[in-house]
């Protein structure tokens, strides 16, 4: 059952990590049976119990699944194999539109509001037990929530849209518990469900959103949260619109215990009109970062939510980092009072080339999604064919695989760094690797 490959260990952290192990190196391939716990136990010579708390660990890892009576198996993808190691190695000389970067043209200077943050810094330092919110950053984040129709509720900052959005899962849910998400969706939240050892419940996705249908299957079925982005969705491009979001919020007034989570990470770089769910159910929490408006680097994102929701993030924060350095909000909170980053000439950017790339597409009788933020979404037949074919003809484009469950085969292209006079040259060959003619829709 397990080729070669001995599982060792005499206590339940030894057995487990000595499957992890196999698994990262490739030994305890994807899908793989596991012994049965009392047959381990015998070839260990160790207590059944004990290799229960391993296999227990190992899901709580998101490195196995067990289906009652037909045993416990590696995941399909597990947390110890990232979604990040399914891409295209880029020899030289080939163009990468693979890897979902801003245009760091498009990326304001940093300079000013860094030297301007340190001034202050150095007048009065920030010290332990100080306050881990700058207040010009929370003024500033809550009036642009108003604005956009988010309703109140406290301040916090995390270092990211995920290590806030891994807050909130962590504040509500236990391992065992289920999520729904987007399929096709962002690849890190694919890895990080199954890591904390929840389990994931795809929803399809289409131009406006998740599909209300999807949403209330899967919360029916017992999903305990949901995980949205309103907008720029990666990998399609999806945008909540004000249809979507009013047959959303119906779907969860009808589950109000629900966790709704929404990630607007295309904040500053899209020009279409936020439509948020949040306050439909009694816990939620709304993510906001400006890795794409000011740069990956900054690893900053503000959130807010319900007050229990916002207590416990900012409480079992404190027992941890601490705090965001104040210096990256300050700095952060200046590049806003500046207006640095004009989100619309951004937007305009971004959208002009996506929009050029799909209509040359539909010229070759290629379908395509993009409509919002700097990706567009290609469903294709093979998907390793025409990753293939493309790296030979000198692109190198994202595997849909790193974003999908249960969705058909596509590629992700990025078009932030896209000149416009190639075009024509990259639908060309796109056209060419994928073949025209139909193909199943990504939702």
């Amino acid at each position: 059952m397990l080729g070669e490959y001995p599982i060792r260990g005499r206590r339940a952290a030894e057995i487990s990590a000595s499957v992890e192990r196999a698994v990262a190196d490739g030994a305890l391939a994807p899908g793989q049976l596991l012994p049965p716990m009392r047959e381990l136990a015998q070839r260990l010579d160790v207590n059944p119990n004990t290799v229960a708390a391993a296999y227990r660990t190992l899901r709580e890892r998101g490195v196995i699944e067990t289906a009652g009576r037909r045993g416990s198996r590696v995941r399909p993808k597990p947390a110890t194999t990232a979604r990040e190691q399914i891409r295209v190695d880029v020899p030289p000389g080939v163009r990468d539109v693979s890897d979902g970067n801003p245009d760091t043209a498009l990326l304001p200077s940093l300079a000013e509001a860094f030297t301007a943050a340190a001034t202050v810094a150095d007048a009065r330092p920030v010290l332990y037990g100080d306050e881990p919110l700058e207040p010009e950053l929370a003024r500033r984040a809550r009036a642009d929530l108003d604005r956009d129709g988010v309703p109140g509720g406290p301040v916090a900052v995390a270092s990211g849209s995920l290590d806030a959005i891994e807050r909130v899962l962590t504040a509500h849910l236990r391992p065992g518990d289920a999520v729904a998400v987007e399929d096709p969706g962002w690849g890190s939240m694919l890895d990080l469900v199954p890591a904390l050892g929840l389990r994931l419940v795809p929803v399809g996705v289409d131009d406006d959103g998740p599909l209300p249908a999807g949403v209330e299957r899967a919360l029916r079925e017992g999903a305990r949260a949901l995980v949205v982005t309103d907008r720029a969705q990666n990998p399609t491009g999806a945008a909540v619109s004000a249809a979507r979001a009013a047959e959303l919020r119906t779907v969860l007034a009808a589950h109000p215990d629900v966790l709704l989570i929404e990630d607007d990470h295309g904040h500053g770089i899209v020009d279409l009109p936020l439509h948020p769910l949040a306050g439909a159910v009694r816990h939620w929490a709304f993510v906001r970062s400006v890795a794409k408006a000011y740069g990956p680097d900054l690893r900053l994102a503000v959130l807010t939510g319900d007050a229990v929701t916002l207590d416990r993030v900012r409480g079992r924060q404190r027992l941890g980092p601490g705090w965001v350095s104040r210096l990256v909000q300050r700095a952060v909170a200046g590049l806003w009072a500046s207006g640095a980053g004009d989100a619309r000439a951004v937007a305009a950017s971004y959208g002009e080339r996506r929009d050029a790339l799909i209509a040359a597409l539909a010229e070759r009788g290629v379908a395509a999604h993009g409509r919002s933020g700097m990706n567009v979404w290609i469903p294709v037949p093979d998907e390793t064919g025409a990753v293939a074919r493309l790296l030979h003809a000198g692109w190198a484009v994202a595997p849909g695989a790193r974003f999908r469950l249960t969705a058909p085969p596509a590629i992700r292209l990025t078009v932030s760094r896209l000149r416009p006079e190639e075009i024509q040259a990259v639908a060309e060959v796109v056209a060419g690797a994928v073949g025209a003619g139909p193909v199943r829709s990504y939702a």
